[in-house]
């Protein structure tokens, strides 16, 4: 088994991430909570961590993990993933845990794409009901920066009762007399719909009643606008941030 190298600064953040999580081995997380003891800057690192997922498990009532859900969240994971190098580091055998795989992957990124389906799943499990008592259809969508393919915010909605929007990046300082506006555009619609201004690391709350609709690869997006928001009921800044639902 790979053992952490804290001395590392991208080892650090990853450890940090997985501490947070819970999903080092329970050999890794004594050699992590001994080396937390005496190091300010990795009590610093696992801080921030909380700060960012903590309130993702806020939206998810205590409950036992339903039979198969690893391997439901194994098989949301793109394969072909697996099969890449990172900094000439190789995946190791398939048997290997997913979780150290993903440290592999793409750091600090899969990460938090690693939270945002972890809590996707988690989700789907607590199963809501319309007021005809049929199953509410629930979505996620990870919102990913288009030039560098960063994770930055989570989309989790509900047919029929709210869409939470959640921070999972440190918040980003937006310019003097900019501000961040949210955006929906349902798949073959003719349009977006603007769904307010967002404050950097804020989370959203609003009742799914606000959007003309929702769906699976329904696109949401974060564009930079004027203070007051886009004057001509449509983006005109650069997009920082979007990403399509996916059916949990």
């Amino acid at each position: 088994m790979p053992v952490m190298n804290l001395t590392d600064r991208d080892e650090r953040t990853a450890s940090a991430g997985e501490y947070v999580l819970g999903t080092l081995s329970a050999e890794e997380r004594q050699a992590f909570e001994a080396a937390l003891v005496n190091d300010a800057g990795l009590q610093a690192e696992t801080a921030y961590w909380q700060d960012r997922l903590l309130p993702l498990a806020h939206h998810v009532g205590t409950a036992a993990p339903a039979a198969g859900l690893w391997s439901r969240i194994e098989a949301r994971l793109p394969a072909s993933r697996a099969r890449d190098e990172v900094d000439g580091l190789a995946v190791e055998a398939a048997n290997d845990s997913l979780w150290r795989r993903l440290r592999v992957w793409q750091g600090v990124s899969a990460l938090a794409t690693a939270a945002a389906l972890v809590m996707g799943v988690m989700l789907s499990e607590q199963v809501e009901r319309d007021a005809r008592g049929a199953v509410a259809p629930r979505y996620l969508a990870v919102l990913e920066a288009p030039d560098d393919k960063r994770n930055g915010w989570l989309v989790e909605a509900t047919a029929g009762g709210r869409l939470r929007l959640v921070p999972i990046v440190p918040p980003e300082a937006v310019p003097a007399g900019k501000a961040l506006q949210f955006w929906t555009k349902a798949e073959g619609a003719a349009g977006p719909t603007s769904l307010g201004l967002v404050q950097p690391g804020q989370v959203v709350e609003l009742p799914v009643e606000r959007m003309p609709t929702l769906g699976a690869r329904q696109l949401f997006e974060l564009t930079l606008e004027p203070e007051a928001g886009s004057p001509i009921g449509r983006p005109t800044g650069p997009i920082l941030y979007l990403g399509r639902t996916v059916q949990l």
